[in-house]
């Protein structure tokens, strides 16, 4: 009696694994499929790939993604990294509001923070472009570079800091030759964590993006509005691979340097 517990939490476990990763698998195996009909599997092909990078409009996509997710990326690290060491490091007035105020993109539902986004660039009369999906994308992408380098932060020893310092280090040596070395890798991580919530995001760019500011998943979504086709799946097939990457690389460095 003592092994049916154990089986049946593993056998849940086996469940809710298909339930998630079920779907994902088969638009991968799918994407290789020889028919354009997705529903049954005729044969091995790599046609759809093909046609992929012979797409002009798919490729112009993927650049002003790639275009969007770096300005993003490097904003949101310049803004979000003084962020997390002041929060880490210093005790003001205001640091309780200041770390709610951080919090709140990541809470509050992408819907609302597109509406809000679009109603705000109405009203100071910002035209709708690819540099408004850019301020959009490093809205809440600062938050997520706050916290993941508050916590890497949060791990490190002060004694180090303090030593560089009764070693006669000023403020700006010690944070260039301690501090920043020691808090890399979770800036780094940030910045792979931000770079692929940006590339892959639909529901606050489909408010804020303008004409000629198409990225990746807006013609995706397009493209899916004739149907679910195998040049669908593989472009979706290339999006995860890409986003895994990141996520497998964001991973190790946050986790790189930890006791």
């Amino acid at each position: 009696m003592k092994g049916w517990p154990r089986r049946l939490l593993a056998a849940h476990t086996v469940l809710v694994y298909l339930f998630l990763y079920a779907p994902i698998a088969i638009l991968v195996v799918f994407s290789f499929n020889a028919s354009r009909q997705t529903a049954f599997w005729t044969g091995f092909t790599l046609d759809w790939y093909r046609r992929l990078f012979g797409n002009e409009i798919l490729f112009r996509a993927v650049r002003n993604s790639l275009v969007v997710a770096g300005a993003a990326t490097g904003i949101a690290i310049f803004l979000g990294t003084p962020a997390a060491l002041a929060l880490a490091r210093l005790s003001f007035r205001g640091r309780r509001a200041t770390q709610a105020l951080l919090y709140l993109p990541v809470i509050i539902p992408e819907v609302v923070l597109g509406a809000a986004l679009v109603t705000f660039f109405g009203a100071v009369q910002l035209r709708l472009s690819l540099w408004t999906v850019v301020i959009a994308h490093v809205v809440f992408s600062v938050s997520y570079v706050a916290i993941v380098v508050r916590a890497r932060l949060a791990g490190l020893d002060p004694a180090l800091e303090e030593a560089a310092r009764d070693l006669g280090a000023g403020p700006f040596e010690t944070f260039r030759r301690v501090t920043l070395p020691l808090a890399a890798p979770g800036i780094l991580a940030s910045a792979l964590l931000v770079f692929t919530l940006s590339i892959d995001d639909y529901v606050i760019t489909s408010f804020v993006a303008g004409v000629g500011a198409t990225t990746l998943p807006l013609h995706i979504y397009s493209m899916l509005k004739v149907g679910v086709t195998p040049e669908v799946n593989a472009v979706s097939t290339l999006l995860l691979a890409g986003t895994i990457l990141l996520i497998v690389l964001a991973h190790r460095l946050l986790g790189k340097g930890q006791p």
